[in-house]
């Protein structure tokens, strides 16, 4: 049934034992390749070497099952973990996202809704900083525009995994999920007759790019600067530090006024702008990939809203996937794992499905 695992065990032996030569941890970048690939194959061939003694396992019991009734009431006990142990296989041969153990770019924009909207996108904010924060992810706040009220217009942060992390538990792994419209139902600040309004907040999740990923022709770019301002449109600084660049071709712009100086904020901007690009060429690809692959959960589509969070109720809802649950306050808190698991076991879901 997987005979394709073969090939794979014949890779990890290989890799363990160029892993093991000093000589090639001289060169760090080969050596971190090299790692990742024996951490994405580990999980499989030990799962299947559990799956091959399992089989063994099975057809000693039924022998002896022959003479003794002890040994043939635990063949269905065998044949049922086998059945457990081929999902969990299937699913680890299912093609990972190639992006999963890459950082991010999350950007986080008011909506609908005003103040109340732009108050909303900080609780967001504080939400993903504080979920970063739990998993042991480093942030950086690259880019914000505060609103008067203290919330934020639109704001972008860098997530970073520290180290090589787990199959399946890097920053774009998990974070890709959040990607849409985020619906928000409660009585805002600004309510003075205690009236439930609804608002929301876009969140736009890209894999960080390198710069050897994403080839960007200076002649392809209009930059622009400016003074920066603050809530209110106040004037925060005297010199022409924020920057705005145009990227020609696509028609993406990205503006940066945090940084005091100028070649800061038009490095950070370029830090956006490569994601961007990586993420529209990565759309792109999509589109262009097969049916199997189109009937995958949608997991990163903007266009609908993906999630509601109920203040009166304390609840919380994936409208993709069904899931509900009523510890919004734990959430918004940075409790946001079980969400996400959700999602991830969806797509899983959908994934295996179409493999089959």
């Amino acid at each position: 049934m997987f005979e394709a695992v073969e090939e794979l065990i014949g890779e990890h032996a290989d890799l363990e034992k160029r892993l093991a030569d000093p000589a090639v941890h001289a060169d760090q970048a080969e050596a971190r390749k090299l790692n990742k690939r024996y951490a994405e194959l580990t999980p499989i061939v030990g799962t299947y070497r559990e799956w091959k003694q399992t089989g063994d396992d099975i057809e000693t019991a039924r022998e002896l099952g022959q003479d003794d009734p002890e040994f043939a009431a635990e063949v269905k006990q065998l044949e049922q973990h086998r059945e457990e142990i081929t999902d969990r296989l299937r699913l680890l041969l299912v093609p990972r996202d190639p992006s999963d153990d890459k950082d991010v770019i999350l950007e986080v924009k008011a909506g609908e809704g005003g103040e109340e909207s732009a108050l909303f996108a900080g609780d967001l904010l504080r939400m993903y900083l504080r979920y970063a924060e739990r998993v042991g992810w480093k942030t950086e706040i690259l880019d914000a525009n505060e609103s008067d009220l203290g919330g934020y217009k639109d704001v972008q942060v860098a997530v970073k995994a520290k180290g090589n992390a787990e199959p399946g538990q890097g920053v774009w792994a998990r974070l890709k999920y959040e990607g849409g419209v985020h619906r928000v139902q409660r009585v805002p600040a600004t309510e003075s007759q205690g009236r439930i309004h609804t608002s929301a907040a876009g969140v736009l999740v890209t894999p960080e790019a390198e710069e050897v990923e994403v080839e960007i022709n200076a002649n392809d770019l209009r930059i622009d600067v400016y003074r920066s301002s603050g809530p209110g449109g106040q004037s925060v600084n005297t010199t022409d530090s924020a920057v705005r660049i145009t990227h020609l071709p696509t028609g993406i712009v990205v503006s940066c006024q945090n940084e005091k100086s100028q070649l800061q904020n038009k490095e950070q901007a370029l830090r956006i702008l490569r994601s961007r690009l990586l993420a529209a060429a990565q759309e792109e690809a999509e589109r262009e990939a097969s049916d199997a692959r189109r009937s995958q959960v949608r997991t990163v589509d903007r266009s609908e809203r993906i999630r509601t969070y109920n203040f009166p109720e304390n609840r919380i809802s994936d409208h993709r996937v069904g899931f509900k649950a009523y510890n919004l306050d734990q959430v918004l808190d940075g409790d946001l794992d079980v969400v996400i698991q959700a999602c991830v076991d969806a797509d899983s879901a959908a994934k295996l499905a179409a493999a089959q």
